[in-house]
């Protein structure tokens, strides 16, 4: 997530100029025939290409669309976790009672460390790298990762659940195929038998139980965006007619500009560079909106929700060696 303002021209213009190359070949080839070589039938009228231009606005704006609804559905569904972990820790902490203080202690311990498990080895699945994700097959994302890093890709599972799990768990969960689903049955395994023996009330036992339901939901939510992609139709499409668009720009300006004087087709190239510019980088940022979680710089900041969470429940517990908050780095913050 971009944290600035905006992105600065510096960082703009060099993501997005690949497609201000295609431009300049696009445009220049027909106008150095047209003016060196008098090919004159290179100009079309302009009436195929503003009908064209008409299909390629119109689905690169329902694209636009449906990829920022993908986002804030996203955002939503982290928005109800956020507020789910607080109450978790809220019910855990005043419905699990034991007679010791100390015994106490480590159960909300024990259940509110396994939550911090369960955000790590969500966040874990959610960046895993999937066959229609851009952002490390397309070189200008690969560049722009200079920028900033993403902190699931450079540390190890295992080793961020050590901090939250026995060792034996933490084994066990490993061997798992969906770790976060995995946790949460573990969750529900540990306040059955906290259940039985009676340190949780059978009203609060209800109560706790239906909030890890809607944990589980939300997670399955989140692996639904994560797991389906845009429909694969729909963004070719787009790609087509985008690219269709841009072809045929500079043959319509080379018509357009050849009633004005011989000299003023030059003009065809910054014409024909700019229009088709608007058009591929809205298909560019159609294309890297389409999975918030994927490790892109526009991706929701599960990295740094996770550790608000952290943070938030451990003061509950009146813990003081917290650990600190995410930053951004160069204004994007994961």
């Amino acid at each position: 997530m971009n944290t600035g303002n905006r992105y600065k021209l510096r960082h703009f213009i060099p993501w997005t100029r690949h497609r201000l190359y295609v431009m300049l070949a696009v445009s220049g080839i027909p106008t150095l025939l047209y003016y060196f070589l008098e090919w004159t039938w290179l100009a079309i009228p302009w009436v195929p290409v503003a009908l064209v231009g008409t299909a390629a606005a119109f689905i690169a704006g329902f694209r636009n669309t449906q990829t920022y609804n993908r986002m804030w559905e996203a955002r939503q569904v982290w928005g109800a976790i956020v507020n789910n972990s607080r109450t978790w820790g809220i019910m855990v902490k005043d419905f699990v009672r034991s007679s010791h203080r100390e015994d106490e202690q480590l159960l909300h311990r024990r259940l509110l460390y396994r939550h911090f498990a369960w955000l790590t080895a969500l966040r874990f699945q959610l960046r895993e790298p999937k066959p229609w994700e851009h952002v490390k097959t397309k070189p200008y994302n690969r560049e722009y990762l200079a920028y900033y890093s993403v902190p699931e890709w450079e540390s190890d599972l295992a080793h961020e659940l050590k901090a939250y799990l026995a060792e034996d768990e933490c084994r066990q969960l490993l061997a798992a195929t969906n770790w976060a689903a995995q946790l949460i049955a573990v969750q529900s395994q540990d306040l059955r038998k906290l259940h039985q023996d009676g340190r949780v009330s059978d009203l609060n036992y209800v109560e706790m139980v239906q909030l890890l339901s809607s944990l589980y939901d939300q997670q399955g939510k989140c692996e639904r965006i994560k797991n389906f992609p845009y429909p694969r139709q729909f963004a070719s499409v787009s790609l087509y007619f985008v690219y269709t668009l841009v072809f045929l720009l500079p043959l319509g300006f080379l018509n357009e500009f050849s009633r004005i004087g011989p000299h003023y087709i030059w003009l065809t190239v910054p014409f024909s560079m700019l229009v088709g510019w608007v058009f591929l980088v809205l298909e560019q940022i159609g294309e890297n909106t389409e999975n918030p979680f994927e490790g892109n710089a526009n991706d929701i900041p599960i990295t740094s929700m996770s550790r608000a969470i952290e943070i938030d429940l451990r003061e509950m517990m009146g813990e003081k060696d917290l650990p600190e908050p995410i930053k951004p780095t160069n204004n994007i913050l994961m």
